[in-house]
């Protein structure tokens, strides 16, 4: 598959700190043109969480975007998307057995061996990260760093996807590394967070990736 440059991931909770409603980050996301977008929840899902979901999956739809949910296999598969699992969630190959074969899966990793045992799954890309130092992230891994990411893009055969403290200030460094994505968090989000400064924000990031 041929990932978007950008990769938005929708935090909610960074995004309730941030005072901003995850349907509004959603909707200044894709017109600020996304083509794919992350729903991450770390927390329960409540049935209130799941109508916040459903709303954004009609979103991806009306804009022709893919969705993909952080962790859930089963509520990817009520909502139609893609799934990305991280190293303590379902294994990818059982995963595959309840999404299907057409379904995007992603797996996250955080170094060269789990990299490399990822590539080996049946998955469409692989996260590798955190980059950068993180605050999107509790108990964050080490730090993977530039050089190693370098150096892993030659292990692996599958699109990378690059995550952990990416800002626009070392995003081209990111990509000339080799990364084929770049999924952001907090670096999506200014200050004071509208649905005007989101979708500006968005809009600066597709000029800065498209720039390199």
């Amino acid at each position: 598959m041929r990932l978007p440059r950008l990769y938005p991931i929708l935090d909610t909770e960074t995004l309730a700190n941030s005072g901003v409603g995850v349907e509004v980050a959603a909707a200044a996301f894709l017109e600020g043109g996304a083509g794919i977008l992350q729903f991450r929840h770390k927390g329960h899902w409540s049935r209130e969480v799941f109508a916040v979901a459903q709303g954004v999956a009609r979103l991806c739809r009306e804009a022709g975007a893919q969705l993909v949910i952080n962790d859930r296999a089963d509520f990817a598969m009520l909502l139609d998307a893609g799934l990305h699992l991280g190293q303590h969630d379902l294994a990818p190959r059982d995963a595959r057995k309840l999404v299907g074969p057409d379904t995007i899966i992603g797996h996250s990793s955080h170094n060269r061996d789990q990299l490399c045992a990822a590539g080996g799954e049946p998955v469409n890309y692989v996260a590798l990260g955190p980059i950068f130092n993180t605050s999107s992230k509790q108990n964050p891994d080490p730090v993977v760093g530039v050089e190693e990411l370098h150096l892993c893009r030659a292990l692996l055969d599958k699109p990378l996807v690059a995550i952990g403290g990416i800002t626009r200030h070392n995003a081209a460094d990111v990509l000339r590394a080799g990364a084929d994505s770049l999924a952001v968090i907090s670096g999506l989000l200014p200050e004071i967070a509208t649905a005007r400064s989101i979708r500006e924000r968005m809009e600066e990031w597709q000029r800065l990736v498209r720039a390199v």
